[in-house]
């Protein structure tokens, strides 16, 4: 992680820089565009200063702070895959998914603002987002127990609807059925499943 010159961050700096940025994204899904600044940077025990070091502008720091919940969600599949197994790292991170989704819905107001200003914050999302659900889709399928047909923009845009429908805080136990719903539609028709099936004929001679 680097400052605006080009410099690698140190430790202090980097931490003061993570604290902002989930700051921001409190304040900016809370107030849109209504965030103080101000507020923000007290909110992250640091000084105003320190922020605008970091975040010259407030379109800087919106952007910084969509695309450092992107990353997380991102990176979030390397470190599922490490502690769980594969089907239920997958699971996992759809619940990491709604999060980030509702975390840029409440930031809607505040990133149109960046694209008004002539950035995109969303350079590159649907890539790096396809990417993460592709390895999980990947080593889950290599376990036999999720289809290996699966495209990964089509899982992206089945938890995008649940997020858009039910990610509400207020919904998020019906979020949770929709996604073992999904979960089940990925199960099904895989070796495993077929496995685990008792053989028809078999049964009906019997």
């Amino acid at each position: 992680m680097d400052d605006p010159a080009g410099r690698p961050l140190r430790a202090d700096a980097r931490r003061n820089r993570d604290l902002l940025l989930a700051s921001a994204v409190r304040a900016f899904s809370e107030k849109g565009l209504d965030a103080s600044l101000d507020a923000i940077a007290k909110d992250a025990g640091v000084g105003i200063g320190t922020l605008y070091r970091h975040f010259p502008t407030r379109e800087a720091l919106i952007e910084a702070a969509y695309r450092n919940e992107l990353a997380a969600v991102c990176d979030a599949a390397s470190d599922l895959l490490e502690s769980l197994p594969p089907v239920e790292a997958t699971r996992a991170w759809m619940d990491r998914f709604i999060d980030y989704m509702t975390a840029k819905i409440g930031m809607a107001d505040a990133l149109r603002a960046v694209i008004a200003s002539g950035a995109n914050p969303y350079a590159h999302s649907r890539e790096r987002l396809n990417a993460a659900i592709e390895q999980l889709l990947s080593a889950a399928a290599a376990t036999g127990e999720i289809r290996s047909d699966v495209k990964p923009d089509d899982v992206l845009i089945g938890v995008g609807g649940v997020a858009l429908s039910a990610g509400d805080p207020a919904r998020r136990e019906q979020a949770g059925r929709l996604l073992d719903l999904l979960m089940d539609g990925l199960r099904y028709g895989a070796p495993a499943a077929r496995a685990a099936q008792p053989d028809q004929t078999a049964a009906a001679a019997r």
